[in-house]
């Protein structure tokens, strides 16, 4: 529990500190806004960018491995819409939303650390092929619902035209299909772009967490209490059982790969759920509150599992 706790704890320190910031007024009314469209527009982008061009696409290909966290995904973003359209009906963009809280773990900061912790850099692949997932497919996929739902009043075909220009017009998928297009080319980054695109990158995740802590100034940790409740079990139990499942019962994986894909799986809610339903002003309160709950409660929930894999 030390291990996961000094993952844990610095991330929720930022968001507590961004609260403090914002319930003493220190940056001002619209600093949260101002922040996640630098998070979103700038600091993410950049992100994405640098680590995508260092990926080995053709490492990036462990079929077993795709099939059980995306199996995961699927499982439990296909019963949290379910879930939530009988038990917590809603339009279809906070549906989608809903579900991406489900599913969207985070990876970056809080995954690639623990699968470090738990095994060494052998285990730092499996790690950064879950964040490409994360990043590319899982976010396509929560972008395309939330624009059927913004272009509900067109045609058929302009729905179609529409969410597929919502998606290629997202700088946080452009920028990682062309940091992809880097790295199948075999073309490095310029070494001033690079260090350009380090430098922003850094900043990405400690201003999500510190906006989502503004966003939640005068706000309620209680409204949705239910629906936040199902999320957070969909999120920490679910997730990582159907993963588990599907790497050790239903495939023959590398026992290391296989515990990769559950401790990926068994991660809170990432921040990048929030700037998303920030972006697009749909779901914001349930999706924070829940990244901050399956933050806390995560500590208990990956200890366990991490015994439960008997890793020390």
């Amino acid at each position: 529990m030390d291990a996961v706790l000094n993952v844990v704890l610095p991330v929720f320190g930022i968001m507590l500190a961004g609260y403090l910031a914002g319930r003493f007024n220190i940056l001002g009314e619209s600093s949260g806004e101002a922040l996640n469209a630098f998070v979103y527009y700038v600091s993410l982008p950049a992100l994405f960018i640098v680590s995508m061009s260092r990926v080995e696409v053709a490492q990036i290909f462990n079929t077993q491995y795709l099939l059980a966290i995306g199996g995961g995904i699927l499982g439990t973003f296909g019963v949290a819409m379910l879930v939530a359209t009988f038990a917590f009906p809603n339009r279809i963009g906070a549906l989608g939303l809903n579900g991406l809280t489900a599913v969207f773990s985070n990876t970056g900061y809080m995954g690639i650390p623990l699968l470090l912790l738990a095994f060494g850099e052998r285990a730092a692949l499996p790690g950064v092929i879950a964040t490409v997932l994360n990043g590319t497919v899982v976010l396509a996929l929560a972008t395309v619902i939330i624009e059927v739902d913004l272009n509900q009043k067109s045609g058929g075909l302009a729905i179609l035209r529409n969410a597929v220009m919502g998606v290629f017009s997202s700088p946080l998928v452009m920028s990682a299909l062309v940091g992809l297009l880097f790295s199948a080319a075999g073309i490095p980054l310029p070494v001033a772009v690079s260090a350009f695109c380090d430098l922003l990158a850094a900043s990405a995740g400690p201003c999500a967490l510190f906006a989502m802590g503004l966003f939640m100034v005068g706000r309620s940790f209680t409204a949705g209490a239910g629906e936040i409740s199902v999320l957070v079990l969909l999120k920490l139990i679910l997730h990582p059982l159907l993963a588990a499942w599907l790497a050790f019962g239903v495939m023959d994986m590398d026992p290391v790969w296989a515990a990769s894909a559950v401790i990926m799986a068994s991660l809170p809610t990432g921040a990048l759920v929030f700037v998303l339903a920030q972006r697009y002003d749909i779901y914001t309160q349930r999706s924070t509150a829940t990244i901050m709950i399956s933050t806390v409660v995560s500590v208990v929930t990956i200890s366990a599992l991490l015994n439960l894999l008997r890793i020390s």
